[in-house]
């Protein structure tokens, strides 16, 4: 099982962490250098949640977005 969302496919996304060095110009500073750059992954907000599905009760990965929008029917 893929980490994804069932009902919208949403998964991890790629992106950038910063490493900054000094002191910022609102603060008094020069200016922060960005002095570094890692490749880092945004990962959705996923929950192991029973849902109905085609008439079957099956225990999926769905998003937080999904449950809270009501694309989904939780099962007791």
């Amino acid at each position: 099982m893929a980490k994804a969302c069932i009902i919208c496919n949403k998964g991890a996304i790629p992106g950038n962490k910063y490493k900054r060095r000094g002191m910022a110009k609102k603060k008094g500073g020069a200016g922060a250098k960005i002095v570094g750059k890692t490749l880092r992954r945004f990962l959705p907000n996923l929950q192991r949640i029973k849902i109905k599905l085609d008439g079957t009760v099956q225990r999926a990965l769905v998003c937080t977005s999904c449950i809270q929008a009501g694309k989904i029917t939780k099962a007791a």
